[in-house]
């Protein structure tokens, strides 16, 4: 009996101790997800207001428009992405926006092809997981080319999966410069402690452009 009893204890402390661990697991995930995104909004917020600061060197009717727009994207992020999962057409709104700041700064200049395939209503997904590549190919590629810039996007939402895949020019001298970044990296990180052997992720650099592949799930929300 006292060492049934004992087994039970023991058996009790293991239970409590693994409870804890995972408490913990789960505390340092949330601060270091926090962290994550807390490092993404200030490195959009600079690239954002750079190139609406352009426009108001010159005194451009388009700058009241793209102060609009940011206050509109500022506020999503500041607000609907504090959750841990937002609705999709939100995100993809974001990605719109964001790239049409970028066009208008561009002008005739920049080739872009955005392909979006799939139906968004209805869909969540964690936040802030395609821009941080959007920000990406114009930093790193598209500002840098002297000639014919272009970006293509591609977002296909299938009943559970969403496949992104972006692709943009590059000077050859600096293509490597694409794949570093806190921006990237915040991206691998989240995507390890969100979605474990659950999404796809593959970059490549090739002659005169950069790809960027991304598998995640996404999910229906069933909130009434």
């Amino acid at each position: 009996m006292c060492i049934l009893f004992v087994c039970i204890k023991m058996f009790k402390n293991l239970y409590l101790k693994e409870k804890e661990k995972q408490l913990l697991l789960k505390e340092n995930m949330d601060a270091e997800m926090q962290l994550l995104k807390a490092q993404i909004h200030p490195h959009f917020l600079f690239n954002t207001l750079n190139n609406i600061y352009s426009f108001t060197l010159n005194n451009s009717s388009k700058a009241s428009m793209l102060v609009l727009k940011l206050s509109a994207m500022m506020n999503y992020i500041i607000s609907d992405c504090e959750k841990t999962e937002v609705d999709l057409d939100k995100e993809l709104q974001l990605l719109s926006d964001y790239i049409e700041l970028e066009r208008v700064r561009y002008g005739n200049q920049l080739e872009v092809e955005i392909n979006i395939s799939g139906t968004s209503s209805d869909k969540k997904i964690a936040p802030l997981l395609m821009i941080p590549f959007v920000e990406n190919a114009f930093k790193h590629g598209t500002s840098k080319m002297l000639e014919q810039p272009w970006l293509k996007m591609q977002i296909e939402i299938q009943e559970y999966l969403l496949n992104f895949q972006l692709q943009n020019s590059v000077p050859d001298n600096i293509i490597q410069n694409q794949k570093k970044g806190i921006g990237l990296d915040n991206v691998k990180k989240r995507l390890q402690l969100l979605y474990p052997e659950k999404y796809k992720l593959n970059i490549r650099t090739e002659t005169g452009f950069f790809s960027v592949g991304m598998q995640i799930p996404v999910h229906y929300d069933h909130s009434p």
